[in-house]
């Protein structure tokens, strides 16, 4: 006979309640797995809708085996743009973009919108001197709170110039949160940047993750291993 002061038995989760815990465990797994699996079919298909009606009909892969094979588009996509930057390359590969970006130049409305372009391209896939050096902690926006920024490079010409400080200024990329392609560049000088052990990629993650994924999740308070 149990009294009023007698402790509970523990109890056993029910069935619905395992089946809704196996649930979610199938989602976390399966999730991951799917979504990638629909992006790189549906980017896939995006270049194949894009690629294959700028080839003539009768060099269609369907012509020949009677069905739409989903990646060809990519394959004659990569090939033409390995031949496109092996001529690039080249003397005559330089001058015909010189001539053609001489030309461009000449449109008002389409030079503006082809140097952004430009820009942007050489920003994200010129492998240089101009991706991120190391990740690094420094209080912004002001003394006390501590945010994740990027080191791009030092400082130079008139801004390392005119600034008021007596050593080296770094321009630090401060990225937003969950979108780490917006953000502020701001100019530290170096004694108040500490840089960090962990790797772009693990400081992209806290970003993205708003601090809720660590390079180390067992202990965040120690050093990645």
């Amino acid at each position: 006979m149990n009294t009023p002061f007698d402790e509970e038995p523990h109890r056993r989760p029910g069935l619905l309640s395992r089946l809704r815990a196996s649930f979610l465990t199938g989602i976390v797994v399966i999730a991951p797995v799917w979504l990638t699996i629909w992006l790189i079919w549906s980017v896939v298909g995006w270049i194949d809708s894009a690629v294959l009606p700028l080839i003539p009909q009768r060099f269609q892969p369907q012509e020949y085996v009677g069905i739409n094979l989903r990646g060809v588009g990519v394959v004659i996509f990569l090939a033409f743009t390995v031949v496109v930057g092996w001529i690039a390359k080249g003397i005559l590969g330089r001058s015909l973009i010189h001539f053609a970006e001489s030309l461009v130049n000449r449109m008002p409305v389409v030079r503006s919108i082809y140097s952004g372009i430009k820009q942007i391209s050489e920003t994200v896939f010129a492998q240089t001197e101009r991706s991120f050096e190391k990740a690094c902690l420094i209080q912004y926006p002001r003394r006390g709170i501590w945010a994740i920024g990027f080191v791009s490079t030092t400082a130079k010409g008139e801004v390392a110039e005119r600034a008021e400080t007596g050593g080296d200024l770094l321009s630090v990329f401060v990225p937003t949160t969950p979108n780490p392609t917006s953000g502020f560049l701001l100019f530290f000088p170096a004694e108040d940047v500490i840089l960090l052990d962990m790797s772009i990629e693990d400081a992209a993650k806290l970003v993205i993750s708003a601090g809720l994924v660590y390079p180390n999740d067992k202990d965040p308070t120690q050093p990645p291993e």
